[in-house]
This record gives structure tokens, sequence and C-alpha cells, in this order.
């Protein structure tokens, strides 16, 4: 018996899942974290920049390319091993490096990606973060690093995968322009399990940074919302006083529908995307496993204070919106159903009054029809006279005689003939 066919994407889907391996490290190290986005419509670019891109920084240290359909690639470039991964709206880099420099969060790292080839990258820098991993050092001296290098009104540290390592970051830019977080593990923390721990820093800071733009197209849509809201208003109670014409408030009404699906239709993706960010941020501190270190922040009370309240003001912006486009199309609709109603009473009143014209003119006609007969009448028997006058000496009778006995039969007979065109007419 011949084997059974394969779903022709049967290993393709299988291998998605074991395409981005975590990175192995072993401290002391540091990870250099980019993040490239393209200003406007980032969805839909042209993924083929994104790699040409990236095979011109891999040319620089003779690194083998990538598939021309890969959407992620592992390798070395040099001494260090850079990884890449494109995604719906961003590419990232990240480059690891064994040691740290003296100087802690040394921007200079940051150099080995080559300042022209960072001038043609296809998009901008969304977020950049410098990783610096060390040995664990006693806590107080590590406390003393932690508040050297972070700002401590914002700093967020905890103890994570069961005090696999202490981390640490204050989610600021620092003066070089990069995000700062430092990794501090004992040396019985195993490589994979660091390498996850920077991935999952790195994936917290570039979601959280993306879905603050659905945050951004809040705060550029409420001022006008609140004006579309005032005048959505005024237009519903205008339907309620009747101030101005039904036909010109459903005019307004129909102007401010249109705009308010203009706008849910300009950031359906944004708060989509803004929605599905927030939860992958919400998953990746949760999988950390945080425990408190010595009284301070954890990540997930940082995201409590200072992130989720901006993620809400998302939820409830793209609720409101709904709220008003619900709103201005039910009023749309009964406006709609006033004006219909108006105006079946105005078709009624002219239908009544052609009926009334329609009435009277049969009226008339009749009127007229009547007065044709005794018209025709009266030259018809003038003209039956003059033909029988003849024969009324011979008969004995005189013309008024004559005149008399053969006028109810012409009449009858006029009234007759009109008659029948008529019926024949109708």
């Amino acid at each position: 018996m011949p084997p059974i066919a394969d779903y022709p994407l049967r290993y393709q889907l299988s291998n998605e899942l074991h395409a981005r391996p975590f990175p192995s490290l072993a401290a002391p190290a540091t990870a250099l974290y980019l993040a490239i986005k393209r200003p406007d419509r980032a969805a839909a670019r042209d993924s083929g920049e994104d790699r040409a891109h990236l095979i011109d920084l891999l040319d620089r240290f003779g690194a083998t390319h990538p598939s021309a359909d890969a959407n992620h690639y592992s390798g070395e470039i040099g001494r260090h091993q850079l990884k890449w991964e494109s995604h719906t709206e961003f590419v990232t880099y990240t480059i690891f490096k064994q040691g740290v420099s003296d100087r802690p969060f040394d921007p200079t790292d940051f150099d080995l990606f080559p300042a022209d080839w960072l001038e043609r990258a296809p998009g901008a820098r969304i977020t950049s973060a410098i990783i610096r991993l060390t040995g664990r050092s006693d806590d107080s001296v590590l406390q003393s690093e932690i508040d050297n290098c972070f700002v401590s009104e914002s700093l967020a540290v905890a103890r994570v995968l069961d005090d696999a390592a202490v981390v640490a970051g204050d989610f600021r830019i620092d003066p070089a322009g990069h995000t700062r977080f430092a990794v501090s593990a004992p040396s019985g923390t195993g490589p994979r399990r660091l390498g996850r721990i920077v991935q999952r820093l790195c994936e917290i800071e570039t979601y959280k940074t993306v879905s603050m733009l659905g945050f951004a197209r809040v705060r550029g849509m409420s001022a006008r919302m609140a004006e579309i809201d005032t005048e959505l208003t005024r237009l519903i109670a205008e339907m309620s006083t009747g101030e101005r014409p039904a036909e010109e408030t459903l005019k307004g009404l129909l102007s401010v529908s249109a705009e308010l699906e203009g706008m849910v239709a300009e950031s359906s993706f944004r708060f989509s995307a803004t929605a599905a960010y927030q939860r992958i941020v919400q998953q990746r501190v949760e999988v950390l496993g945080e425990e408190r270190y010595e009284g301070r922040q954890t990540f997930a009370e940082f995201m409590m204070r200072r992130y989720e309240p901006a993620m809400r003001t998302v939820e409830a912006t793209e609720r409101r919106l709904g709220a008003m486009a619900d709103r201005a199309m039910r009023a749309g609709d009964l406006l709609r159903t006033r004006v219909d109603v108006e105006r079946s009473a105005q078709n009624q009143a002219l239908l009544e009054s052609m009926d009334r014209r329609a009435d009277a003119q049969l009226r008339l006609q009749r009127t007229v029809e009547g007065l044709s007969v005794v018209a025709i009448s009266y030259y018809a028997v003038s003209l039956a006279g003059y033909l029988l006058y003849p024969m009324a000496a011979h008969l004995g009778m005189s013309g008024g005689l004559m005149t008399a006995a053969i006028t109810l039969p012409v009449i009858g007979t006029v009234w007759w003939v009109i008659a029948r065109i008529r019926n024949s007419l109708h």
C-alpha cells in the first residue's frame, strides 16, 4: 500500500513553530536591539525592501543570506550573533555580543549597526534598547548599580523565573536614544533561560511602544470627536424641537455620520492592533514570573500604573467612537422616517387635490356635453326642418307643427350618438 500523501503545507506549518528559537546567552553579554517601522501604511509595506536592508548588513560581514521569502533569520556576523524578524508592522534586529563594556550601557556599543546602513533604513526607529547581562553580584552592589543607571521614579525591578535572574529597567529613553535593561543572573542560570529573559524584555519594550501608537491616535482624534459629539447633540435636539426643516437636519446628520464612519474606518486597524499588542505585553510580563526584589516596583506594577491607563483610554475611545457612529445612524434613521412620513402626507394631500380637480373637470365635462347636445340638437332640428318643410304641405301640416313633431326624435338621436361616442372612448 503506498504511503498517504502529505498535505502541501504540513511541514511548513510544523516547522514554523520551531523557526524562532530563543537565543542562547552566557553572562557577561550585551544585546543590542533595534525595531524599525515605517511611519505610514507599515502593514502594507514592501517586505522586499526589509530583506534588501538585511542583506546589505549581512554583506558587510560576508554572512549567508536568508531565503527569498524568509521572515526571520539567525546567523553570525563577525564575532557576534544576529537575529532578524519581520513582523506585521515592523522589523527587528538584535545583535548579541559576548562581554560588557566598562562603561554601563555605553552608547558606542550600538556602533555595531553601521551609521550609513542605519541612514538607509526603510523606515524609522520605533524603539531601540541596550540589554546588559552580568553575573549576580552582592545585593548592595547590585542595588547601587541599578540606582546609578536608572531613573528611580519609573524603575521596575524583579526576580524572574524562580530567581533565575534579577531584571531592571525604567522604560525611559537615555541621552543616546536607547532604552536600558539590566539582567543580573547567578552562575547556575542556563544560557537558554537567559536568552528567554532577554527575548521577553525586547518583546515587552517593542509591543509596549507600538501599542502606544493607538494612544497617540486617540489624542489626535479627541478634539474633533468632542466637536462632532456637540454637533450631533445639537442636531438630535433639533429633531425634537423642529426648529429647522427636517430635510436640512437630515443633511447635517448624514454629514456627521459620514465623518464618523470615516474615522472608524481609519482607526479600526490601529485599535485592533493596539488591543493585540496590549495582550502580548500582558502575557510577556506574566511569563516572567516576577517576585518582588527589595521592595521595588515590579514590571507588572509599572504597567498597571503607567501603561494600562493609556490602553484603557484607547478602549474607551474606541467604544465612544462606535457609540457615536451608532447614535448618528439611529438619529438619521429616525429622521429619515419622519421625512418619509411628511412626504407621504404631502403626497396624500396632493392626490386628494388632484382627485378634487379631476371631479370638477368631470362635472364640467358633463355640463359641456349636455350643452353640446342642446346645440347640436338645435342645428339638427333646423336642418331636418328644411328637409321636411316641402312634405308638410302635402300632409296638411304647418311648418311649426312639423318642427315640433321632429324635435324630440332629433334630440333623442343626438343624445344617443354622443353617449355611444363617450362610452367607446372609455
